[in-house]
């Protein structure tokens, strides 16, 4: 790191009265004392008195800033403690400054981490997850209709509310046969339950099945997320909204598991489909 922003002010909790935590406000303070930490050597922060008062004076000073993104202030406290370790931060112009930086970074990545319910890790490639939001259940979208009206939410009096919850039960059972579908032919039940989840949420943003197969299937960020290869990707999508090709119109292989479950066909009658469980288990991921 070359070149570092200064931190805004409004990101730091006013600091400890007390003279011996003021000390610490002064970037040069900070490096002097990180330079002596750095060459005392390992173990040198454990029993260091300077080193306890630094720690107490940074989670204060990040105590507005956690506070902010829903965090503990000693969460914040850890994540700059693993900064002043980095000899950039030792000989940066203004040691604070890089130390505030990172915090931000850090508080911003858990936040989205917890919302996607995915690692910090995968969130720091930010390349990975352009365009991703945070994690929606498939009953909270609004659009769903336009697939098959057991998907429909415009229930405005007591009996629809009635029948808007036994459509609800319908679609999750549909979904749930699904992957019970899949996981007896030997695909892995979480990471179906995941890819089927995916698709009936993506559901509410386009226009037919057909689009839905073709957007879904050019989409290579997700099945890398979920941990599925392209081409199981790509076959999961065909045999759950079906074949997109006009020659399979109205057929089973056409119509896809998800709207024959969705029609009234039991799930018993799709585990006798021969041809359904062989595309099922041609597709499944190598070990």
């Amino acid at each position: 790191m070359t070149e570092h922003t200064p931190p805004d002010p409004s990101d730091d909790a006013a600091a400890p009265t007390d003279s011996a935590s003021r000390k610490f406000e002064s970037p040069e303070r900070l490096r002097a004392l990180l330079i002596r930490l750095h060459q005392t050597g390992p173990g040198a922060w454990q029993g260091d008195r300077e080193a306890a008062e630094l720690m107490r004076y940074t989670a204060a000073r990040y105590q507005r800033l956690a506070r902010k993104h829903g965090l503990d202030a000693w969460e914040v406290a850890s994540a700059a403690f693993e900064v002043m370790l980095a000899p950039s931060t030792r000989k940066a112009c203004n040691p604070w400054a890089v130390v505030t930086r990172a915090v931000q970074i850090t508080c911003g990545v858990e936040v989205r981490a917890a919302g996607m319910l995915v690692s910090t890790g995968k969130v720091r490639h930010t390349s990975r997850i352009a365009g991703f939001h945070d994690a929606i259940r498939f009953t909270e979208r609004e659009h769903l209709a336009d697939y098959h009206p057991a998907f429909a939410v415009t229930a405005e009096t007591d009996d629809e509310d009635e029948s808007q919850d036994g459509d609800r039960v319908r679609v999750a059972t549909a979904l749930s046969d699904t992957v019970e579908l899949f996981a007896s032919t030997g695909w892995d039940a979480g990471i179906v339950a995941d890819c089927v989840e995916h698709v009936a949420y993506r559901l509410g943003d386009l226009t037919s099945r057909a689009n839905a197969v073709e957007v879904l299937r050019r989409d290579h960020t997700v099945p890398a997320l979920l941990g599925v290869p392209p081409r199981s990707w790509s076959a999961l999508l065909r045999i759950v909204l079906g074949h997109p090709d006009p020659k399979h119109a109205g057929t089973a292989t056409g119509d896809g598991v998800l709207l024959r479950l969705l029609s009234g066909e039991p799930l018993d009658s799709l585990r006798c489909d021969t041809g359904l469980l062989a595309a099922i288990w041609a597709a499944k991921p190598h070990e």
